[in-house]
């Protein structure tokens, strides 16, 4: 992936280096922690859009605390 990739947070995560980083290549979705930058994640639209789904209908919430 040489080509410049538009990352981008969310702006729940603040200011700080450990947040989730999003962003679209060659229609697919990369994931990446901004703190390891180097490892990547891809996923299909269709995937990417089913966990975010899941994520505003809170079947992640348990995760969080």
């Amino acid at each position: 992936m040489s080509e410049k990739i538009n990352w981008q947070k969310s702006s729940f995560s603040g200011e700080g280096p450990q947040c989730v980083e999003v962003a679209e290549h060659n229609g697919d979705i990369l994931v990446r922690e901004s703190d390891e930058p180097n490892v990547v994640t891809t996923t299909s639209r269709a995937k990417f859009a089913a966990f975010i789904a899941g994520v505003k209908a809170g079947e992640f919430d348990h995760f969080a605390n």
